[in-house]
């Protein structure tokens, strides 16, 4: 029976084959009791598992050092610790001595309960490290018990993982050519799973609840991982239609590939500065395979999550120093810690707020633990020395915060200065435009910044007060919505009347819909995901800059969404009298 499902689309690409169904294997707690003599024996079996799962981990965490990058194996440090923690050590140890039972009775037992803590706590960050404990306490009761099963590492076939969810041991032992997709009930945005699959560029979708109880070894599966839908049993109709879509995916990537080298350039010469976003300093790759000149948004909050610490400044440093070092002379916009809203660390030691998105996140976070933004800002200038880098800062609502920010980083400059440390004391300092008071200030925040960079997605939430991860509400969020439109070109005459550029870094850059528009209107920078950096390319280059002028001179007179959505969709379809 055909069955469609929706998941969070967290890798994209379309995918069609044979679902493999991995089983979750649960760790039962069986008392079994030992006698006297045989505790001892026990607690070396016990230990010996440990060392065992000890080494085998970091056998995983070199290979992903080495095939994926250093960022993704992060994942098995934060394993090693948990390993080290003494509910799951040292507790087992005195509890298989006082109670005489097995090590599998005790471990299970230790495992099984640490896991249900975590589950019941609210922070969405620490519920999905529950699976790091889950993964951890199966593979010490796999070397405990001696069992085995199959693993990704025995996959004969191209197939379509379904699990419950996919542990980072899965993901590193498997065999990729054969792997064409992920798909799991659990994980979100930031999950090991979905992170990997981003770095592999493997379709992907999570957060489905229940798919894994949903489909069977063999079934036929098509997975969209760029709108994040399954459809298990497809019909004729179904599969016609997404064999076409991956025909022309493919025919669409081996022709952009060509734009690679070339210039961001409209028809009548105009250059237009076109970047990419990334998350991790691995992806610096990605930036170059799909043709950016650079980074225009290093999200930094990333080497802050799917870890149980925080990063030191040398972590910091080295990830900023490689991404900026592997992509000289080209420049790396570094924005400084975005936490809060959606993403959230329980061991900031922060209290929960009812309304995240309206609180302590972003640069008013940092100003608040100055320690912990001090540390961030000497990493990024300690790796400034190639002359690459750039700052800038999130969430700013107006120049007061800006000022603030900048006098903490004019005293981490002045230690460095102390202790004879090289930076680059010229480097670039912008702000992100994303909150409406900083746009209505735009004309005073100019006069203080290098550039400014728009953060389209919070820009429309805040603007139109809409979550814009709210189902009953995303048919309000539209980026073409005119007060969105007209802070747009004010921010851009603030910005150029002062001799400073402007970019963007949002989704919306990353639309081709809005691309002529966005241009049109003056933005002299895009930056989007690296897969979609030569979609966009194509557009500026089969564009002329009086086209895109005109446009936007059009849109902008509009006083209705529906006369703006009527008159982009029919650009689009090169319908209007300025379109060739």
């Amino acid at each position: 029976m055909r069955k469609t499902f929706k998941g969070i689309a967290v890798s994209s690409g379309v995918v069609i084959g044979k679902a493999l169904v991995l089983p979750d294997q649960e760790m039962l707690v069986i008392k079994k009791a030992i006698p006297e003599e045989k505790v001892a024996g026990e607690v070396a079996r016990f230990n010996a598992a440990l060392e065992k799962t000890r080494n085998e981990i970091k056998i995983m965490h070199a290979k992903v050092k080495k095939e994926i990058g250093g960022k993704h194996s992060n994942i098995f440090e934060a394993h090693l610790m948990i390993l080290g923690d003494p509910a799951l050590t040292t507790d087992v140890e005195k509890h298989i001595k006082s109670e005489k039972l097995s090590a599998e009775s005790i471990f299970s037992r230790s495992v099984n309960k640490l896991v249900e803590s975590f589950e019941k706590i609210e922070d969405a960050y620490l519920k999905e490290r529950a699976n790091d404990v889950r993964d951890i306490g199966k593979r010490v009761f796999k070397n405990l018990t001696g069992s085995t099963r199959e693993t990704l590492a025995d996959i004969k076939d191209e197939v379509i993982i379904f699990a419950r969810d996919l542990s980072p041991s899965d993901t590193v032992t498997m065999k990729r050519e054969k792997v064409k997709g992920f798909c799991t009930d659990l994980g979100g945005k930031t999950s090991h799973t979905a992170i990997i699959a981003r770095a592999l560029e493997i379709p992907a979708i999570v957060g489905l609840q229940n798919i894994s109880q949903n489909v069977s070894d063999g079934d036929l599966v098509i997975v969209d991982g760029s709108l994040g839908v399954i459809i298990v049993n497809p019909n004729e109709e179904d599969l016609k239609h997404y064999n076409r879509k991956r025909e022309e995916l493919i025919k669409q990537n081996a022709e952009l590939s060509k734009l690679r080298e070339l210039p961001a350039e409209t028809l009548d010469g105009y250059k237009i500065e076109l970047s990419a976003n990334i998350e991790i300093e691995d992806e610096a790759k990605l930036v170059v395979k799909h043709g950016a000149v650079g980074v225009g948004l290093f999200r930094t909050e990333f080497l802050f999550l799917n870890r149980l610490d925080l990063p030191t400044e040398e972590e910091q440093y080295n990830s900023y120093f490689k991404a900026a070092e592997f992509l000289y002379p080209n420049s790396v916009i570094i924005r400084t810690l975005d936490l809060g809203g959606d993403k959230f660390l329980s061991h900031l030691g922060l209290s929960k707020e009812e309304n995240p998105f309206l609180g302590l996140r972003a640069i008013r976070l940092c100003l608040a633990r100055p320690e912990l933004f001090k540390t961030q800002l000497r990493a990024i200038l300690r790796a400034s020395e190639l002359k690459n880098l750039k700052i800038m800062f999130p969430m700013i609502s107006g120049v007061e915060e800006f000022l603030k920010a900048k006098k903490l980083l004019e005293e981490v400059k002045s230690d460095l200065k102390k202790e004879k440390i090289a930076f680059d004391n010229e480097m670039d300092l912008g702000v992100m435009i994303e909150i409406p008071s900083a746009s209505l200030t735009a004309d005073i925040l100019a006069k203080e910044v290098d550039f400014f960079s728009i953060g389209s997605n919070d820009l429309i939430q805040y603007t139109l007060a809409i979550d814009r991860v709210n189902a009953n509400m995303a048919h309000m969020y539209n980026p073409l919505h005119p007060s969105i439109l007209r802070q747009l070109k004010k921010i851009v005459m603030a910005a150029h009347k002062e001799g400073k550029w402007v970019g963007m870094c949002g989704e919306m850059a990353s639309d081709t819909a809005f691309s002529a528009l966005l241009i049109g209107i003056g933005i002299d920078e895009l930056s989007t995901a690296p897969v979609a950096v030569p979609e966009v390319k194509k557009v500026i280059r089969s564009t002329t800059m009086s086209e895109a002028k005109k446009i936007a001179a059009e849109v902008l007179a509009f006083q209705t969404l529906d006369e703006v959505k009527l008159y982009m969709n029919a650009v689009n379809k090169g319908a209007c009298k300025y379109c060739k």
